[in-house]
């Protein structure tokens, strides 16, 4: 892929998502950088040109979703390189979260990056390239985080349709990539960011506990450079077979081994009986 290449970040006027738009722009790709307030974007990083297209777009809404990517068309021709980023952190128990915050959550989050890959992927097919990056997190591959349970889930949601993604893609030269972060120093942990379970109840102190710590410990100290994360997204662009599972951080790759070990441990002590099912010949 070269510097022409036109690139489509979601959720992009703060966190990951407007350091890499910067860093495109700065490198020479043209951007369509999307947002649920356009102003936030100019203010950031200017107004529509040959090279940027600041677009306001409800994820949740297909419709909307569908007319941002025709003028993203219209603007540039073709869309090269998808970076479905948008989102929040959820926190609360399975027991407090209603209904409502739930599935804004999963609206977001989940269906959001189905509705642009819905309607990019017509246009990556008549083109026969392309790469779509769907950001998960290291919690998308290990819940073991007391009262983040629904984030984590939409994660997960975001791994398991990339990896299915991967393979449908694959025959019009299309690459899929879930890419699973690790604690990366951006304001996702902040106040303003992360959305508190509205009714929290007091018996689950290892959620409160959990909340806190990111709340007031993590934030603001995580060990990730944003910037650095965004190099190697651009450098997993050039590579011929890129992976379809990024671990982004020394955190993420320690958390991953952690669970791999779980999980072989398990095989291995429930093998006998787990694998007594099939209908005796």
């Amino acid at each position: 892929m070269n510097t022409k290449n036109v690139w489509l970040v979601t959720g992009a006027s703060r966190g990951l998502g407007l350091t890499l738009v910067k860093k495109l722009l700065l490198a020479g790709y043209r951007v369509i950088a999307t947002s649920r307030n356009a102003n936030s974007l100019v203010r950031e990083i200017g107004a529509a040109s040959d090279s940027f297209l600041p677009l306001e777009m409800i994820l949740a809404d297909n419709n909307d979703v569908k007319k941002g990517i025709e003028k993203s068309i219209a603007h540039f021709g073709r869309i090269d390189v998808v970076v479905n980023n948008a989102g929040y952190g959820q926190s609360g128990t399975l027991e407090e979260l209603t209904d409502e915050e739930v599935k804004s959550c999963f609206d977001v989050n989940v269906f959001g990056a189905i509705n642009i890959i819905r309607n990019v992927l017509p246009y990556l097919r008549a083109q026969r390239s392309g790469h779509i990056f769907n950001i998960s997190s290291i919690g998308g591959y290990t819940a073991a985080f007391p009262g983040w349970g629904i984030y984590c889930a939409t994660k997960f949601a975001i791994a398991g349709i990339t990896e299915s993604l991967a393979e449908e893609v694959n025959q019009f030269g299309i690459h899929a990539t879930v890419v699973y972060p690790g604690y990366f120093r951006t304001d996702f942990l902040s106040k303003d960011s992360i959305r508190i379970a509205a009714n929290p109840i007091d018996a689950y102190e290892s959620a409160r506990q959990s909340e806190a710590t990111h709340l007031n410990e993590i934030n603001g100290n995580q060990s990730n450079d944003p910037e650095k994360a965004a190099n190697i997204l651009i450098d997993i662009t050039k590579q011929p077979t890129p992976p379809v599972h990024l671990f982004l951080g020394k955190d993420a790759y320690a958390a991953a081994a952690g669970k791999i070990s779980i999980i072989e441990q398990q095989l291995s002590e429930y093998k006998d009986l787990a694998t007594a099912t099939a209908f005796e010949e």
